[in-house]
């Protein structure tokens, strides 16, 4: 049964609370489905079950087309998810138009609204390798639901924007998910626990984030965290000091200058030349 569906500017989703899965063997599509739904609306066997309905459709389309003698296409093998549980985009787009979501590809000529103002839309999907998982709005609030990570990871409007370049720059290839997301998870408490999700106030997600990152912290020549502009967030701020592009860096301090108080103005520029100095002499 379809739940009431809204957008997700119209009030508080599951009541202010977010959801997330940790990740389970190589099970980051069903995580990354479940985070857009934003609950355990999906488990593997769904997505398999979409899978093996996805070959079947493709071989029958291609026995009508004549291509009856293409072994490896009309072969046992699946072309929609491998033996280790990956899957393949088309299984994500299945699943999600069940919910009345359309997943377009962030470089195609319809999506060219959320290139310029990403803030403005619900939902991205990333993909990399092996790799699925969901940047979310949530509440009027950005939130990176990678599963490899502990709790949802905070992302302020402006690094949201950054952000998608870097993972555009690495080779990511980024969907933009459109439509109706549902307002309210339909499933109880008792059938929603699949062993891996987890429901977590935005406190709670940003106080696991500061827990695990100070307990895997180790002695770098990365910047120190209290070198950042006070307007990222800790996750932000850890994520921005893991990245290796100098000039990404100083384009997100001097963007931030604009909005930035003017008593944390010369903090950023601080920052910012304390950096370049050091990429200097590194190679001096």
């Amino acid at each position: 049964m379809m739940a009431t569906t809204t957008t997700a500017l119209e009030g508080a989703s599951n009541g202010g609370i977010l959801y997330h899965e940790v990740q389970e063997s190589k099970l980051c599509a069903v995580h990354c489905v479940n985070t857009v739904l934003q609950g355990p609306f999906f488990s593997e066997f769904d997505l398999a079950a979409l899978a093996s309905d996805l070959d079947l459709q493709e071989r029958q389309v291609m026995i009508q087309g004549g291509a009856a003698s293409s072994g490896d296409f009309l072969s046992e093998e699946s072309h929609n998810v491998s033996l280790d549980g990956d899957f393949s985009i088309q299984v994500l787009e299945k699943a999600l138009e069940v919910w009345d979501l359309q997943v377009i590809p962030l470089h195609s000529p319809v999506a060219e609204p959320a290139q310029i103002d990403p803030e403005l839309e619900n939902a991205f999907i990333c993909h990399l390798h092996d790799h699925w998982f969901c940047i979310r709005k949530v509440n009027r609030e950005w939130y990176n639901f990678d599963s490899l990570y502990a709790a949802p990871m905070h992302l302020s409007k402006f690094y949201l924007s950054a952000y998608l370049d870097t993972l555009k720059g690495s080779g990511w290839s980024i969907f933009l998910v459109r439509g109706n997301f549902p307002k309210e998870c339909p499933i109880s408490a008792s059938e929603a626990s699949n062993g891996y999700g987890q429901w977590l106030s935005p406190e709670d997600a940003e106080r696991i984030t500061k827990s695990v990152s100070s307990s895997t912290q180790v002695p770098s020549e990365k910047p120190s965290l209290n070198q950042q502009p006070s307007d990222l967030s800790y996750g932000e701020a850890e994520m921005l000091s893991q990245m290796e592009d100098d000039d990404l860096k100083a384009a997100i301090a001097a963007s931030l200058m604009d909005s930035a108080p003017a008593s944390s103005k010369s903090e950023v520029v601080a920052s910012s030349q304390d950096e370049n100095q050091s990429s200097k002499d590194k190679v001096e």
